[in-house]
């Protein structure tokens, strides 16, 4: 029988206290965000709109349906980088989930306020993950070219590698051999090695008078050879719709470009779903805002988990597995939005065993790494998406912990979310440290989508323990050296390591980076854990599920 979770919760003052601290974070994140929409800046938009285009976020507007939303993926891409060459906002591309005459579809566009859509090398893994989003949801890819290609003062971190530029083109053959449908629209400049990715679509359309593209533009045509072309006569729309072929469809501007990718897409055959269950969405009984309150201003004090998922999840119900064993994990069936789930949540309240041993919440034990492996393997028995909830501080430590071979059963939970077949979704609540991250289905162990609450903090250890480890690794040294310092000298330099680890913990620091898909209002979360399932649903083909040899 369904177990109903949550209460109706207490607004004291620590509730206040919390709730501000949630909204401020928030608002200073949506700040960062609207100015990061921006882009280039408003002289570069109106320089762009001159040209007769519009932005990319202009052009993704007018290609979604009406009224619908755009799920936006690594919006805070290379915030705080490169900023000895002016930064990249949102690394200079714009990339997310859409839905076009009712069907997902994976959108990329260019941003050529930014640096003319130039490609620094955050900018092609941001666009790889567009591609694994496409290929792991079995979904098209809508390209709107825009770029003056590789950012060349970083070509050697973009270039050569396997996650690098090349890998984009090596996509564009596999998917296409996958049955992905990708179209691409060229509204600016394509050049050099960047020209394959439309040309390596299923279908390519140019605009004409903004549109072109070519493998070596009028500068290098000039040194290479001696000849001297403009770029229209180079490679312009007319010249690759009515001469070379290379492109299939020639648009008067972006707004009939952006029509023609509709039509061709309106007329996609259906495919077939996964299937996932779904019953009538019901809400959860107690009001979602009230997570600002619950979750604590200083994260390492504990909270009821079971208070979160009671804001989550429909009727703030659950069918809890294994209820009275294993207690830092909540292991439960439930419905998000009427689909159903399965939810492995760090528990960061204390918690007692059947034995009387108190263990502290956020750490995963013996029995709870157990609970949850086996649990994970259900799920997967049952096609069941599967949602982690994380704020885990690790695995317990201590000899009692290794005689009792937490290795042995974290390695067994490990490996359960790493053959995991069926759709994983994370959420980073709080602290992700060390193995933690990993059990709980860190980026590593590939979840379709992964997003932080502006209250994440991600490294591998607390930032504490590692300020204190640091300093006393950098005072051996300096021992080693002959040097000396006093303790003053010392307490400022853990002072310097603290700072600069805390803001290597940020989810700002991890989202610039694309560790995570983005940062979210915490009442975001249900309709994304329903967006992000509603996506998934679109790929058929879930592997068998295998541990292959598993630790017992």
């Amino acid at each position: 029988m369904p177990k109903a979770i949550g209460n109706p919760i207490k607004k004291d003052k620590a509730f206040f206290e919390n709730e501000d601290n949630m909204k401020n974070l928030l608002r200073i994140l949506n700040a960062k965000a609207e100015q990061i929409k921006l882009g280039g800046g408003k002289d570069a938009i109106e320089k762009h709109h001159k040209r007769g285009k519009l932005t990319a976020r202009e052009r993704i507007q007018k290609l979604i349906d009406p009224g619908s939303e755009f799920l936006e993926i690594g919006l805070f891409a290379a915030y705080g980088m490169y900023e000895e060459y002016g930064g990249a906002p949102s690394a200079g591309v714009v990339v997310g989930i859409g839905k076009i005459h009712g069907r997902d579809v994976v959108i990329v566009a260019n941003d050529a306020t930014v640096k003319a859509g130039a490609w620094f090398p955050i900018t092609c893994k941001k666009n790889l993950r567009a591609q694994e989003i496409a290929m792991e949801n079995r979904i098209p890819i809508v390209y709107l070219v825009d770029s003056a290609g590789v950012f060349l003062p970083l070509q050697s971190e973009i270039f050569p590698d396997k996650e690098h530029f090349g890998r984009i083109f090596r996509n564009n053959a596999i998917m296409s051999s996958m049955g992905i449908p990708q179209i691409a629209a060229i509204m600016g400049p394509c050049v050099a090695g960047g020209a394959y990715l439309p040309i390596m679509s299923d279908e390519a359309l140019i605009v004409e008078g903004t549109g072109s593209v070519f493998l070596a533009g009028p500068h290098l045509v000039k040194a290479a050879i001696g000849e001297e072309i403009d770029i229209e006569t180079l490679g312009g729309a007319t010249v690759h719709s009515e001469i070379s072929g290379v492109t299939d469809y020639k648009c008067k501007n972006d707004e009939e470009a952006i029509e023609t990718i509709r039509s061709i897409i309106s007329k996609l055959g259906e495919t077939p779903k996964a299937n996932f269950n779904r019953i009538e969405p019901r809400p959860p009984k107690y009001e979602p805002y009230e997570i600002y309150g619950i979750i604590p201003k200083d994260i390492t004090r504990p909270y009821d988990m079971y208070e979160v998922l009671a804001r989550i999840v429909d009727d703030s119900e659950i069918d809890e597995y294994k209820a009275g064993y294993g207690k830092t994990l909540i292991c439960a069936y439930a419905r998000i939005d009427g689909w159903a789930v399965g939810i492995v949540a760090n528990q960061r309240s204390i918690v007692k065993t059947k034995l009387g041993e108190m263990q502290v919440g956020g750490v995963i034990y013996s029995d709870s790494a157990d609970k949850a492996a086996r649990f994970i393997m259900n799920c997967n028995q049952k096609r069941i998406p599967l949602v982690f909830f994380q704020d885990v501080t690790g695995f317990m430590v201590g000899k009692r912990a290794e005689w009792g071979g937490i290795i042995k059963d974290g390695a067994k939970m490990v490996n359960a979310v790493a053959n995991s077949t069926v759709p994983k979704f994370t959420f980073i609540i709080g602290n992700s440290f060390g193995a933690g991250n990993y059990a709980m289905c860190g980026k590593a162990y590939d979840p379709r989508f992964i997003f932080a609450w502006p209250t994440a903090q991600i490294a591998v250890m607390g930032g504490k323990q590692a300020s204190e480890t640091l300093l006393s690794i950098k005072l051996s040294q300096m021992e080693k050296e002959g040097k000396i310092i006093t303790k003053e000298e010392q307490e400022k330099l853990l002072k310097e390591i603290q700072e600069r680890y805390e803001r290597e913990m940020e989810p700002l620091f991890a989202a610039a980076r694309l560790w995570v898909d983005g940062i979210i209002d915490p009442v975001e979360t249900r309709k994304i854990i329903s967006r992000g399932i509603e996506i998934a649903n679109n790929n058929p083909y879930i592997p068998k599920f295998n541990v292959g040899v598993i630790q017992t």
